[in-house]
């Protein structure tokens, strides 16, 4: 999204990019894969290189920035889904939190690309909140973790809304655009 905001100047500030991938269905068969700096987890690849694949006389800056946001909702899943073989255990839904999470069609996307839901907190800076509970639990504010655990509370819950042949396409599109990216 920083690129999109200080490279390109697709918007001023980062909020902006939901509504202006909001003015859009979907990304029109765009992928854009942020490898900047290489691909991380769990692809781990340090020569791939960021790229946009699909562009068509028809595709906008929204398709681009909505590729952008499903790029990231993409990313998380390629993580999720090696934790989920790891470790054996299928996820159920997904707890999120910062800056990004306020961002409701990321959000959406996240559970649609997950078929699992996603939900949000009232609190989203939870990393500043743990600090502030630990230093609590420290000098006994509160008396133990389960008495921290029940602060917590959900702003809003998204459930996934995609069929599963729409999720299919997007993710075959993605390997695909993943493929792109390491050909360097």
């Amino acid at each position: 999204m920083q690129w999109l905001r200080d490279g390109l100047e697709f918007f001023r500030s980062a909020p902006e990019i939901e509504a202006l991938a909001a003015v859009v269905e979907d990304t029109g068969g765009v992928y854009l894969v942020p490898a900047f700096a290489g691909l991380g987890a769990p692809h781990w690849d340090p020569h791939a290189r960021g790229t946009i694949v699909g562009l068509t006389r028809g595709t906008t800056k929204a398709h681009v920035a909505r590729a952008a946001l499903e790029g990231i909702a993409l990313q998380v899943m390629d993580v999720l889904k090696a934790m989920e073989a790891d470790a054996g255990i299928k996820l159920k839904e997904l707890r999120v939190d910062g800056g990004a999470s306020a961002n409701d069609l990321l959000m959406q996307l996240q559970a649609d690309l997950l078929n699992v839901p996603v939900v949000r907190p009232k609190v989203l800076e939870t990393t500043a909140l743990g600090a502030a509970y630990l230093a609590g639990l420290a000098v006994g504010f509160w008396k133990n973790e389960a008495e921290i655990a029940k602060q917590w509370q959900t702003d809003r819950r998204f459930k996934s809304g995609m069929k599963s042949a729409a999720r299919t396409r997007i993710v075959d599109g993605w390997e695909r655009a993943l493929k792109q990216a390491r050909l360097t």
